[in-house]
């Protein structure tokens, strides 16, 4: 058997990096890393020490119906403070689904970039209660 040492990124697709850039820059604070010319459009965004691929398909619909679904394949991000992700997304026009009580033992936020790609932001729910 082999080790696994870590999540290195997480690959996803765009129809519009533009859109997905600002998305990710913007809205979510993430930052963007240099990426390599490999011949096609994309994007690559630091989360922590892990990575965040993005790859630009105009033809490919990931997600057809955008309906925010927390059960459908997502990606999760810990953030610092639930309330003040819950304000920051809201006023920013980011449609967002809340779970503060969810079994997982997360508070969860769901929303979605401009694809759809699914996103959870969590904290931990011992951390939501003292906020």
């Amino acid at each position: 058997m082999f080790k696994v040492v870590k999540l290195h990124h997480v690959s996803l697709v765009s129809s519009n990096i533009e859109k997905s850039k600002t998305f990710y820059r913007d809205i979510l604070g993430l930052k963007e890393l240099e990426r390599p010319n490999f011949g096609f459009d994309g994007a690559w965004f630091a989360i922590g020490d892990e990575q965040l691929h993005l790859i630009v398909d105009k033809e490919m619909n990931s997600r057809p119906d955008r309906e925010l679904n927390s059960r459908e394949a997502h990606f999760a991000i810990r953030v610092a403070d639930y309330h003040e992700t819950i304000k920051w997304l809201k006023d920013n026009n980011v449609r967002i689904i809340e779970k503060p009580d969810s079994q997982s033992g997360f508070a969860q936020i769901f929303c979605s970039d401009p694809d759809g790609n699914l996103i959870e932001l969590h904290v931990e729910q011992k951390d939501f209660k003292k906020q």
